[in-house]
């Protein structure tokens, strides 16, 4: 009985992918916010499906006003940004339907958002998503997949691990 109410919180764990579609070094994303890591290390998505799920067992912690992005944090206190297309704060939350609130507590798999990619790619936004680990001072992303196709709430995209 007191073994739960003591339970050390996992630090480390495994983000899967929020979509489905083609991996991406997030060194390849044409954004130097994202290829230069200047908000942090990760990977991206190409998506080729607009349903968004949960990479991680947490928190949301903040759906940009614009919709366009979530923060999220784990259960042992990474934090992670999942950022749908490029530029597309400038949409205005126009093309994405918010499926969470800030506060929720979420499991990997669960939906968060989904996004109209047409429409995004219509208005002339990229839809690549990047996966970024916000807190690389605290935890490192390592074991990063290599394979070129990615499954929602399935495929591992890196390991977060403490530092």
């Amino acid at each position: 009985m007191f073994k739960k109410l003591f339970k050390k919180k996992e630090v480390n764990t495994d983000l899967v992918a929020p979509l489905t579609g083609k991996i991406v070094p997030l060194e390849e994303v044409p954004d130097q916010v994202f290829s230069q890591k200047m908000m942090g290390d990760g990977i991206a998505i190409e998506p080729s499906c607009n349903e968004v799920v949960s990479p991680i067992d947490g928190e949301v912690v903040d759906v940009f006003k614009t919709k366009h992005a979530i923060s999220m944090r784990t259960d042992g206190g990474a934090e992670i940004l999942i950022h749908m297309g490029l530029e597309t704060v400038q949409l205005d939350g126009d093309g994405f339907d918010i499926k969470v609130d800030n506060g929720q507590k979420v499991k990997k798999g669960d939906a968060l958002a989904a996004f109209d990619l047409d429409a995004v790619s219509e208005k002339g936004y990229k839809t690549i998503t990047p996966i970024i680990l916000l807190n690389g001072d605290d935890f490192s992303a390592t074991s990063k997949i290599s394979e070129q196709q990615a499954a929602a709430g399935q495929d591992v995209l890196f390991h977060i691990e403490k530092k």
